[in-house]
């Protein structure tokens, strides 16, 4: 009986932005040959990826003429619809899908990785960087906080707290409203807040939290928000609470330095 050798090349497709820049940190990243229009780090070496199309509006037949060996998904960010093409693709590609929602899930992350990709030693490396970062924020008492983290406007929309985002939060003493544990994947996993007034006043928020990122909000959207609501309003980095994997290393400190520097 013989075995196939472990393959050293790969056609890889990332439909994750912190997915593609963490195969950069994994040092596989010059075996990318598609990644979305929101996988824009690391700047200077994705230019040369193919992009097809974002997140939730995938360029399905873009994407099959590349013909990758491997397809990179995530089911928060990615949809049924895409993952079901994938699957028909010819050839059929190997299908790597994750979901981390809390911190320490991106141990798990690096491991599959490196697993997947013939990257173990850098792989290993990653997961100690990470966990060094972890246990220097675990190590300080933060006074818990009550906050309302907004991600979109018009609707106002904030996170469930079983997602990374809020999960990563709590790490620095900062509990999102509402308090509820959403479905896996869908709609409910960023409830919308109706009455943004009666929300601050009814449910004891100590703070409002605007993310940078999916809403592009600023500075100028804290001041008018924080003079409407009367509670301290601050702009918050979405890619240090939201990206998970090689990001999640330095916006674990990052975080903690952002978290001193807020008045709540």
């Amino acid at each position: 009986m013989t075995t196939m050798a472990e393959p050293t090349e790969y056609r890889i497709a990332s439909l994750v932005p912190s997915l593609t820049e963490t195969l950069f940190a994994l040092g596989v990243g010059e075996q990318l040959i598609a990644r979305t229009g929101y996988c824009i780090h690391p700047s200077h070496a994705v230019k040369a990826i193919a992009k097809v199309g974002g997140t939730k509006d995938v360029n399905l037949r873009k994407l099959a003429t590349l013909k990758p060996s491997h397809v990179l998904l995530n089911r928060d960010e990615n949809t049924l619809t895409t993952l079901a093409a994938v699957q028909a693709f010819e050839p059929a590609p190997h299908i790597l899908a994750n979901h981390p929602l809390a911190p320490l899930d991106n141990l798990d992350v690096f491991r599959e990785l490196g697993e997947a990709f013939n990257a173990r030693l850098a792989a290993k490396q990653l997961c100690e960087q990470f966990q060094a970062a972890y246990d220097a924020a675990l190590a300080i008492a933060w006074q818990p906080k009550r906050v309302l983290y907004l991600i979109w406007q018009d609707p106002w929309m904030s996170v469930a707290s079983n997602t990374y985002i809020s999960q990563t939060l709590s790490l620095y003493g900062l509990h999102t409203f509402p308090a509820v544990q959403a479905q896996t994947v869908g709609a409910t996993r960023y409830p919308v807040i109706a009455d943004l007034n009666a929300c601050v006043k009814t449910h004891g928020i100590d703070a409002v939290l605007l993310s940078t990122e999916p809403y592009s909000f600023n500075e100028s959207h804290c001041a008018a928000l924080q003079a409407q609501l009367g509670v301290p309003v601050h702009l918050v980095n979405g890619e240090h609470t939201s990206w998970y994997g090689s990001r999640a290393i330095e916006a674990l400190p990052a975080l903690a330095a952002w978290r001193h520097s807020i008045v709540i």
